[in-house]
């Protein structure tokens, strides 16, 4: 008998016929002999539909209210869930967050997971009681509900599988697996059976929405090995772990991510600690930076400039003008960019991988802005027009030859 930790997105519990199907999937697991502790995120469109509710009472609501709100839509799908588990016949209870333990900071819509009670889970399961519990919330020491961000029900998942020492813990989504690149743009991408945490990592962080960056950081802390798969077909999925059979693969991966905003500040002094005081201001106010790029520009002055997520370019802009007495027209702020990225844990050994992203680009006129490298990545901005067109051409470039 295993402990099997199995989480769903909002996708996959959409409407009637899809939680019926969840539900079929978590009692076929439980009915093998194994425990089973199930994350469920808000069913479809629900987490947007209450962001607009929000917005026609109070577009500036604060953040504890909106948790409150937010956290409304995983109750009412664990509590779908395990109607419909119990229709087939099998012993459930549903938990919301606080009820499963798990606590978290204070820092409303983003928190992060401090330490998670298990005693309530293991309880539950010790009365044979497959358990359903509410993904992407917990519970701060005020007593107030909080919400884990984008994606959070993935970092649950993960957290609930590290705590109680899973055999497994699954991410069911749409998609078969992880892919070379977004299946329902590229055709030709092709699934990968095995990838590792800082692959998956660097895919996530880079705009594969598969599964959240979170999640994968914690998975390689505590090594729980993932399994990304489909809830609507039965095929083998993707294992993310520490170390793979790696195939003859150089780029596993190439992704684009359009919620990017370049913020430039030209003619700054050219003296020591500027580059501080900015990022500095930036770190104070949580603005995480992406790219950047600073460069010598004239009669004693450089130029900066860097990338910050198009939620931050407001916040970004003006720790900016508090910084530097200098001329608005001397800070931009450009919206309408994207990134794209290879990743390969081969690339630091094979040389060469940077021109053939580039030839691609040059041969269907693509201009690159900005670049940036590491030992598994290479990231370039260019406009966010051609953000399609360019992931198509790198991926051909790349994966041509295997299909």
């Amino acid at each position: 008998m295993a402990l099997i930790v199995q989480k769903f997105g909002g996708s996959s519990v959409a409407d009637v016929e899809r939680v019926m199907n969840v539900a079929a999937i978590v009692t076929d697991t439980y009915r093998k002999g194994n425990d089973v502790v199930v994350v469920v995120s808000a069913q479809g469109d629900t987490t947007d539909d209450l962001i607009e509710k929000a917005a026609e009472i109070n577009p500036k609501a604060s953040k504890r209210e909106m948790d409150m709100l937010l956290s409304a839509g995983e109750q009412m799908s664990i509590a779908l869930l395990a109607m419909a588990i119990e229709k087939l016949g099998c012993p459930v209870v549903s938990l919301l967050g606080w009820q499963a333990g798990m606590t978290t900071d204070s820092a409303y819509s983003k928190a992060r997971i401090k330490k998670i009670d298990t005693s309530r889970i293991i309880a539950e399961l010790d009365r044979h009681n497959i358990v359903v519990v509410a993904g992407f919330q917990g519970l701060n020491k005020y007593d107030d509900i909080t919400t884990l961000g984008r994606g959070g029900s993935d970092t649950s998942a993960v957290a609930i599988a590290a705590a109680m020492h899973a055999d497994r813990c699954q991410i069911f989504t749409d998609v078969e697996g992880v892919f070379t690149a977004d299946p329902r743009k590229i055709p030709d991408a092709i699934k990968l059976k095995e990838i590792t945490y800082d692959e998956m990592l660097e895919l996530a962080t880079l705009g594969a929405q598969v599964l959240n960056n979170r999640s994968v950081e914690m998975a390689k802390k505590y090594n729980v090995e993932l399994e990304v798969l489909s809830s609507l077909t039965k095929v083998p999925g993707t294992v993310v772990k520490e170390v793979t059979k790696m195939e003859k693969m150089l780029i596993r991966g190439v992704t684009k991510d359009t919620d990017v905003a370049r913020i430039a500040v030209t003619n700054i002094p050219n003296t020591p600690g500027i580059a501080f005081k900015l990022f500095a201001k930036l770190a104070q106010k949580k603005i995480n930076v992406g790219i950047i790029l600073q460069s010598v520009g004239r009669d004693g002055t450089k130029d900066i400039t860097f990338t910050v997520s198009k939620d931050n370019a407001e916040a970004a802009m003006e720790a900016v003008g508090n910084i530097f007495s200098i001329e608005e027209s001397n800070i931009a702020c450009d919206t309408n960019v994207a990134k794209v990225s290879v990743v390969g844990a081969g690339m630091e050994s094979h040389p060469g991988t940077a021109s053939r992203m580039f030839e691609a680009l040059y041969e269907q006129n693509i201009n690159i802005e900005m670049i940036a490298t590491s030992e598994i990545k290479i990231s370039v901005l260019i406009d966010a027009a051609d953000a399609d067109k360019a992931v198509e051409a790198v991926h051909k470039a790349f994966f041509e030859e295997r299909k």
